[in-house]
């Protein structure tokens, strides 16, 4: 059995030219999409990422739960930024926007089509994931960490994975309800942990909190001998993400 692929002969390589030319000009697209997204973003600040299930019903106790918090950031200062799809992100977005300060949606297209939610001040759309998952860092002053699935841990891990190596600044990162997350956090320690896969001082980047009072007053001590500003280093930090 051959295992090798196939040399592509010139003709062949003439051929994918025209591939070459769409994803060269796909890169202004993207390009654009993180200019336009700096641009209106640029005076949201201090804000806080909510992250959560989109599967998450209204009168589900985790949806309260978050709009609730959000609330209470958005009352105290801080714009609270949601993916402005539905259940949690509806929650964190319905929170601040009967609060005192912006309700940010960073809603993306999908090929089943996410919802918006209507609790949006400030309304971008992003044909590309990684060009959100930057904005949901470089905007943010804490992650808080509601419980969901798979889009949930790939935001909270990116976080992690960001400050752990010194490519974002140390932010909290609050997981709400701690017996949702117990389990994986157990596992972090007796597997990942006992096992040198990473350092035990890691643990100390993430918080479980269970009240929203609690959720807003640990953002607040984090804070509380160096102010919300990111430092010039920070901010060289974050274009590096």
């Amino acid at each position: 059995m051959n295992n090798k692929l196939p040399k592509l002969k010139d003709p062949e390589l003439a051929g994918r030219g025209g591939v070459s030319a769409r994803e060269s000009w796909r890169i202004f697209e993207i390009m654009a999409e993180f200019v336009a997204a700096t641009e209106r973003l640029q005076a949201v600040h201090p804000a806080v990422s909510i992250f959560g299930s989109a599967r998450t019903p209204a009168d589900n106790p985790y949806y309260l739960l978050c709009e609730e918090i959000a609330r209470q950031l958005s009352d105290a200062g801080f714009a609270v930024i949601s993916g402005g799809g539905p259940g949690i992100m509806e929650a964190a977005n319905r929170g601040a926007y009967f609060g005192k300060s912006p309700s940010v949606g960073l809603n993306i297209v999908l090929p089943h089509e996410q919802t918006t939610n209507y609790y949006q001040d400030i309304s971008l759309t992003f044909e590309h994931f990684f060009a959100r998952k930057v904005m949901f860092v470089k905007c943010a002053s804490a992650y808080v960490v509601m419980p969901g699935g798979f889009g949930t841990l790939d935001e909270l891990m990116e976080a992690l994975t960001l400050v752990q190596t010194g490519k974002s600044r140390k932010i909290p990162i609050i997981l709400v309800h701690e017996p949702f997350w117990r389990g994986m956090l157990d596992w972090f320690k007796t597997t990942l942990v006992a096992e040198g896969m990473i350092d035990p001082t890691d643990m100390n980047l993430i918080q479980t909190i269970n009240e929203p009072k609690a959720v807003v007053e640990a953002i607040f001590r984090h804070y509380e001998t160096r102010g919300f500003e990111p430092s010039e280093t920070e901010l060289q930090m974050q274009l590096s993400l």
